[in-house]
């Protein structure tokens, strides 16, 4: 009888731990927040200063993209960072993207995205965001995306573009896609 009450604690705390790990576990809920400490080390400073520094990087992101600047467009890439388009088959790696896009850039044609409203989460070295975009020939749209602090920058290591479709219309699109 002891023994089996003994192992039912057990189990009953291995489960509480377990729960109390899980408790909050996904991105803070206010916009434009910042996981980190507020100790006044030089790291929670960092931390605080991210989501500042992340608009920042998404706005000259879009910029460099309107002006067609490539140099700049494509350096705010991981090296190993990925673009997903609105296509279901744009899938570029940064190099493959850069071919892309690199011709219309040549001409001095880019593409004009403009963030209207952001939500930033900072994990550590890892952020993610998600954009509401002002967009000159899509429309409205949404980025999102993931971004790792390298070498004191914040790059993308992968940026999701979609257009938004109101739930209203989607029967329609869907019509259109099937033609």
């Amino acid at each position: 009888m002891r023994a089996a009450a003994r192992v039912r604690r057990t189990g009953c705390v291995a489960a509480l731990l377990i729960a109390a790990g899980c408790a909050h576990y996904g991105p803070p809920a206010d916009d434009h927040a910042a996981i980190a400490a507020h100790d006044g080390s030089p790291v929670a400073a960092r931390h605080d200063a991210a989501p500042a520094a992340i608009e920042a990087m998404l706005d000259d992101f879009h910029g460099a993209a309107a002006h067609a600047d490539e140099e700049r467009y494509f350096a705010h890439f991981a090296a190993d960072g990925v673009f997903l388009g609105t296509d279901a088959s744009e899938r570029w790696d940064v190099q493959a993207f850069r071919a892309y896009a690199h011709p219309y850039f040549a001409r001095g044609h880019g593409w004009t995205f403009h963030g209207v409203r952001r939500r930033i989460a900072v994990r550590g070295d890892l952020a993610w965001f998600e954009e509401d975009l002002e967009t000159k020939n899509l429309g409205p749209a949404r980025g999102s995306g993931v971004l790792a602090l390298q070498g004191g920058r914040w790059l993308v290591e992968q940026y999701v573009l979609s257009i938004t479709v109101p739930n209203d219309k989607m029967a329609g699109v869907k019509t259109l896609l099937a033609q």
